[in-house]
């Protein structure tokens, strides 16, 4: 009678273990994310940041000296 009892406490802390396994595994893959840049395309092969940034067209208007803001 012992040995009946202790192979279901055996067994049934298994099966727990078992399934704590295969929700981690589960969340773990659904749940990988991914990692997104800002940076310009093909700077990568630039030789300096100043050669990559010269390029770059979101910077081609911050040298305007037409447009001036005021900060109050």
């Amino acid at each position: 009678m012992d040995i009946a009892i202790i192979a279901a406490v055996i067994t049934a802390v298994t099966l727990v273990l078992l399934c704590l396994l295969l929700v981690m595994l589960r969340y773990l893959f659904r749940h990988k994310g991914t990692y997104h840049t800002n940076e310009a395309k093909g700077t990568e092969f630039a030789e300096s940041a100043d050669v990559a940034l010269q390029s770059d067209p979101a910077l081609q208007d911050a040298g305007d000296t037409n447009k001036k803001e005021y900060f109050i």
